[in-house]
């Protein structure tokens, strides 16, 4: 694996080391190098030295300027306005630095240099519930913020904290007793998601129903949730009964997600009950927590009610019931104790964002959270309906995850199948490819949007091959791999001898940016900004391939293999990209 420094870092080093020669008493100095469309680069930061040196900005420009080595990086600098300097980078270095990240697998990324260990919990489905679209946000960003800091060289350890304890199993435990046969299956065959959630919709209603209308049932349910809690044999493995039915049934829709969910990564809220007294009792013992009114609290200056008296965390309740704050509080000392993160990421919807600072907070009092062992919450907002308000059914219920993924492999399918013709596509890559799309369509949709904003669920756009979609993207990267197709005996290979026209020059800077984009992604955990960087990709190749031919008609034989080179770099580029956002790239479509 060979790192390639970017072009950007290169001509910083060089204008950083102008700087100090120039001008040592400045001491070191930033360029503050961007992106410009006056040309390639523009440097920024002799303003602020002005300042500090009480000079004039052209002046020092223009020493800067005559302290630059000649090189072959650098093809022109010129100072413009107050003092900002223009730079243009020579043809040759851009192609060459491009060859370098073309002959690496990696593309020339480096590895983070101080990689740690981080705990992601995402994906957090209810057991015995249906997954909805409010569980599609949680699952889709913590699986691409997974795949792009796996990619960074990050350790990365995954949780998925579903929702398998609590007073409703009681209710579901002892209609089970009372009705034995509710979860069998039909003999010996393998049991599909769907047929095990319609089991335990049937039985989770059915249950509803007995213990809304019966009050002897509804005693023998409360009691059996004492008999859960204190770990009686008959009724555990009658709740591990609801689990497994559940995981089949949360398993399925992973699978339609085209995503790996390991069944030794899903540790629910019960994984953690055997560190919940201890847990309080550390709390209180070091004075963390308080009791109030017969309950554990922490209390926080900030946070008050509406009554404007303090609102505390409740670990422990009054009735000695634990509240959610136990449990997360568990997590993280699991988590850091025993996984040994340095980094504990909670993608979880911004509605929940108090609680998780309060349950932070604590952690930090408790010196479970410190100054080498951090904790965040990548707050998502809300899945809206076209009409911008929260995303229902004509009926007003919620909409089930799966329905709305079956209509959107179904859409995509139509857009596969209308275009298949012309590329000779069987019926098998059809319905391949429709699953590809559809999936990869709704994942764009939310991962372009930045995950703290609602986004609008509306298929029609998502399934677009105009515009920021994933359809767009893929059908970029199917156009370049055809290419390749008519090339007959020619192959991509870079020529640093020739001159590059505008639209070839653009595509290549954009390439080179990618490594430089993908760490701040990582550093940030906001995949929106891979999503842009990916699209703007493909409008360049679109500019790009109308205007500089690569086969017909035929330009010079090391244009046409340069241009082939260049085609050949942005489908890898598209490729591994959208396989970090969690998206497949069909070969053809």
């Amino acid at each position: 694996m060979a790192s390639v420094p970017s072009l950007a870092s290169t001509v910083q080093q060089r204008l950083a080391d102008a700087l100090s020669a120039a001008l040592p008493e400045a001491g070191s100095v930033d360029p503050l190098l961007r992106r410009s469309d006056r040309a390639d680069f523009q440097a920024n930061g002799i303003l602020a030295l002005a300042k500090k040196l009480k000079g004039n900005p052209r002046e020092l420009a223009a020493k800067v300027t005559d302290a630059l080595p000649a090189n072959d990086v650098i093809k022109e600098i010129e100072v413009s306005g107050p003092g900002f300097l223009n730079i243009t980078i020579t043809d040759e270095a851009i192609v060459k630095t491009l060859a370098a990240r073309a002959a690496d697998d990696r593309l020339g990324i480096p590895l983070a240099e101080n990689p740690g260990t981080t705990v992601i919990d995402y994906a957090q489905p209810n057991v015995a519930k249906e997954m909805h679209v409010g569980h599609l946000r949680s699952a889709v960003i913590g699986d691409a913020v997974v795949q792009i800091l796996q990619f960074t060289g990050e350790q990365v350890i995954r949780r998925h904290h579903i929702g398998d304890w609590g007073t409703q199993f009681g209710m579901l435990i002892q209609y089970l007793i009372e009705h034995p046969h509710e979860l069998d299956h039909k003999s010996g065959e393998e049991v599909s998601g769907e047929e095990a959630m319609s089991n335990l919709n049937r039985l989770y209603k059915a249950a509803r129903v007995v213990f809304d209308s019966d009050e002897e049932f509804k005693t023998r349910a409360r009691r059996r949730v004492v008999d859960l809690q204190a770990g009686d044999p008959e009724t555990v493995s009658l709740w591990q009964k609801f689990v497994d039915e559940s995981k089949i049934y949360f398993n399925s829709v992973f699978e339609k997600l085209d995503m790996e969910i390991n069944d030794a990564d899903v540790v629910g809220e019960s994984g953690y009950n055997h560190m919940l007294d201890e847990t309080c009792h550390l709390l209180e013992e070091s004075g963390v927590a308080v009791r109030s009114n017969g309950a554990l609290c922490v209390f926080f200056d900030d946070v008050k009610g509406p009554d404007g008296n303090p609102t505390p965390l409740i670990v422990k309740k009054s009735d000695g019931g634990y509240g959610y704050a136990a449990t997360d509080l568990s997590a993280i000392r699991d988590r850091v104790q025993n996984l040994g993160a340095d980094t504990l990421l909670y993608v979880v919807d911004a509605r929940q964002s108090l609680h998780f600072k309060m349950v932070f907070e604590t952690a930090r009092r408790a010196g479970w959270l410190n100054d080498k062992v951090h904790a965040a919450q990548l707050a998502f907002g809300t899945v809206l309906g076209k009409d911008g308000k929260p995303f229902k059914t004509r009926e007003g219920e919620t909409v089930r995850l799966v329905d709305l993924l079956d209509e959107a492999i179904e859409r995509a399918t139509a857009v596969v199948r209308e275009k298949a013709e012309k590329v000779g596509l069987a019926e098998q890559e059809i319905i391949e490819n429709g699953r590809y799309v559809g999936i990869g369509a709704v994942k764009y949709a939310d991962l372009s949007t930045s995950a703290v904003r609602d986004y609008k669920f509306d298929l029609d756009q998502m399934v677009s091959l105009n515009g920021d979609t994933s359809v767009y993207l893929q059908y970029a990267y199917a156009r370049i791999r055809s290419i390749f197709g008519k090339a007959g005996d020619q192959k991509p290979a870079a020529h640093p001898e020739l001159e590059l026209a505008p639209a070839e020059r653009a595509l290549a800077l954009h390439l080179d940016q990618f490594g430089e984009m993908l760490a701040e992604v990582a550093e940030s955990y906001e995949p929106h900004k891979l999503a842009a960087y990916l699209y703007q990709l493909a409008s360049l190749y679109t500019t790009f391939y109308d205007q500089c031919p690569v086969i017909k008609p035929a330009p010079a034989q090391e244009v046409a293999e340069n241009r082939l080179f260049l085609c050949d770099l942005t489908a890898r580029t598209l490729h591994q990209g959208m396989a970090l956002l969690g998206i497949r790239t069909p070969e053809r479509l």
